[in-house]
């Protein structure tokens, strides 16, 4: 089912990431970039109206025929959901309610987290933070695949069921690379989350269950806007380690897609992020980047040089301060 893919290894570098580097030069020139940094006001309301948004879908769904409830499902509840996760990215850079009330941000994604179906808020904090003070650091960072999907998915239909797959590896992956004790906070969440579950389904029964849980595995997985997990850091470029897309889809994903912006003020929220590309353009525009995501998905596919190896690592050295 094709050629198999010619890289063997990942990208080992022995440098450090670049995002660090380039926001101290900005900084530096730009300094009125900081009164970007700090919370979003419209956040908390945004994501409560998607929040009541899906709990009036799932009242909608529940006396559908199952053809539409699967149909409602792709087309709508598939983008919902995925919107959501993003929306929990934002609140797991403390974007909702501030530094100072770091357990408002908790609590609130746990929240969020409801309308997905599957428990996800407290563990993705926990790791995210990671990625970003440790993009591609090797046994740390669990964005990066693991040996077996690089070795394993390395012809154009394994990557096509690799790329379908992306909700399993995503929540397998940590427990494989980078495993940490369960805390509280996460145990509080699969708490809520399952109460939560069982509730929808007794009081509506198993469709808006299925609405809920299949949007949430279609809509990470092969569906437009996943095509932003492969748009972000996979390298298409040699050498280039974070890729930014400008196009309509950031709309619906909290500008995610202004991802080299993004790693470089993590504390800037996804609204503001376009004004960081706007203030200091020459940064920015010569990079390489994206206007499609769908287009981003089939070149991975198709081109026989890609592979879930094509990602850039790193050892890291000296102390190691994880979430």
């Amino acid at each position: 089912m094709g050629n198999r893919v010619g890289r063997e290894d990942y990208e080992w570098v022995y440098t450090d990431q670049p995002h660090a580097d380039r926001r101290k030069e900005i900084l530096a020139k730009y300094p009125e970039i900081k009164s970007l940094m700090g919370p979003d006001r419209k956040l908390k309301w945004i994501v409560f109206m998607m929040v009541v948004i899906q709990f009036l879908a799932f009242y909608l769904v529940k006396d559908l025929d199952w053809k539409w409830v699967l149909f409602w499902t792709y087309a709508f509840g598939s983008c919902i959901n995925h919107s959501m996760t993003l929306a929990i990215h934002e609140i797991s850079h403390n974007t909702a309610f501030g530094n100072s009330k770091a357990m408002w941000n908790r609590y609130f994604a746990m929240f969020a987290n409801l309308p997905i179906g599957l428990p996800y808020s407290a563990s993705f904090k926990r790791y995210h933070l990671d990625h970003h003070r440790y993009l591609g650091g090797d046994g740390i960072d669990v964005d990066i695949p693991t040996e077996f999907e690089g070795w394993f998915f390395c012809t154009r239909f394994r990557k096509f069921i690799w790329i379908i797959l992306q909700p399993l590896f995503y929540a397998v992956r940590p427990l494989c690379i980078n495993p940490k004790p369960v805390s509280q906070l996460e145990l509080t969440n699969v708490a809520v989350q399952v109460t939560f579950d069982i509730l929808l389904y007794c009081m509506w029964g198993a469709k808006p269950v299925t609405y809920m849980l299949v949007g949430s595995m279609l809509g990470m997985g092969l569906h437009p806007i996943s095509g932003h997990f492969i748009a972000e850091h996979y390298m298409f470029l040699k050498g280039h380690e974070t890729y930014s897309y400008y196009g309509c889809l950031n709309l619906l994903t909290f500008n995610v897609g202004y991802h080299n912006e993004h790693h470089d003020f993590p504390s800037i929220p996804g609204r503001r992020l376009p004004l960081v590309k706007k203030i200091a353009p020459e940064y920015y525009d010569d990079l390489p980047q994206y206007t499609s995501w769908v287009r981003v998905l089939y070149d991975f596919i198709m081109d026989d040089t890609l592979s879930p190896y094509s990602r850039i690592k790193r050892k890291l050295k000296g102390d190691v301060k994880q979430e």
